[in-house]
């Protein structure tokens, strides 16, 4: 019987979180916030929650110290319904985020240590066993793309703010069946998504901010969604809510424009908590 398990390789972190009216200027001086709070954060934690709370039956690999900050993130991330594999760390990724006007300035705290063999090794095995695998943008994810075989299920990857040059994200794009980003490195998404399917996936969708998303598939043909109808309390999060909506679309057996209506709709989900998703709300009370 086929797999029907969503691997996810990437950050989850602990993240303090302070919202701010305008972002500070590289002055010395004393700025008040307007609040503050600690939840879990990472692009890939935030995927797999909104995953699971669609019932998908997603395994999250992960670096993590066993510390307490590490602990914390995995108890979480499993409550919620997310199976976690803690890749070892000496560190756990903390990140502190200013946050004004819908811009942000993350700050890394501390950062995961690479790696060992035996855990990107488990790793491979594991996404060899899915359904599909989501490979983030991290160094957990270099690596196993180094050690992939050349046939392998497929591979979502998030490529964030691409540019269409930048080296580092070559090897993920090169080896994606289906790439997501957003528009904040182009004025132009429909010729960078071009470009980026002629290296290999045979999907692109770009987001766009208040204005939605767009997608394009290897035979050239387009389509676009509107942003759903949302009250915004926190933007973070909302492209991982936003891809994990329109996998789990597709999987369902859902096209590009069912997927990309599903997806508008998750992204939603994101907005209206200032957590990743609003379960941590539930499971997580001391926030302040």
């Amino acid at each position: 019987m086929a797999s029907s398990r969503i691997v996810i390789a990437g950050p989850a972190t602990w993240n303090h979180l302070i919202k701010m009216d305008h972002l500070p200027e590289p002055v010395p001086h004393t700025q008040f916030a307007q609040s503050a709070w600690h939840t879990v954060g990472g692009t890939s934690a935030g995927k797999a929650l909104h995953l699971a709370g669609l019932a998908a039956d997603v395994e999250l690999w992960t670096s993590l110290d066993e510390d307490t900050d590490g602990t914390r993130v995995k108890s979480l991330l499993e409550t919620a319904g997310v199976h976690v594999q803690v890749i070892p760390s000496k560190d756990t990724e903390r990140h502190v985020n200013l946050m004004a006007g819908g811009s942000r300035v993350s700050i890394y705290v501390s950062t995961v240590s690479a790696p060992t063999a035996a855990s990107v090794a488990a790793l491979c095995e594991a996404v060899m066993g899915a359904r599909v695998a989501v490979i983030d943008l991290s160094v957990v994810g270099q690596h196993l793309l180094d050690l992939l075989p050349v046939e392998h299920p497929p591979l979502w990857m998030d490529l964030h703010d691409y540019d269409g040059s930048s080296t580092f994200h070559e090897p993920f794009l090169s080896r994606a069946s289906t790439v997501f980003m957003n528009d904040d490195g182009t004025d132009d998404p429909w010729t960078l998504m071009k470009s980026c399917l002629e290296r290999g996936p045979q999907l692109a969708v770009c987001t766009l901010g208040a204005k939605g998303a767009i997608a394009l598939e290897a035979d050239g043909t387009r389509h676009q969604v509107a942003a759903a109808p949302a009250t915004i309390v926190d933007t973070n999060g909302a492209g991982d809510a936003f891809m994990a909506g329109f996998l789990a679309a597709t999987l369902n057996g859902n096209d590009v424009q069912e997927a990309l209506s599903a997806a508008a709709h998750q992204a939603t989900e994101a907005l209206k908590t200032r957590h990743l998703h609003p379960v941590l709300a539930e499971l997580w009370q001391p926030i302040d």
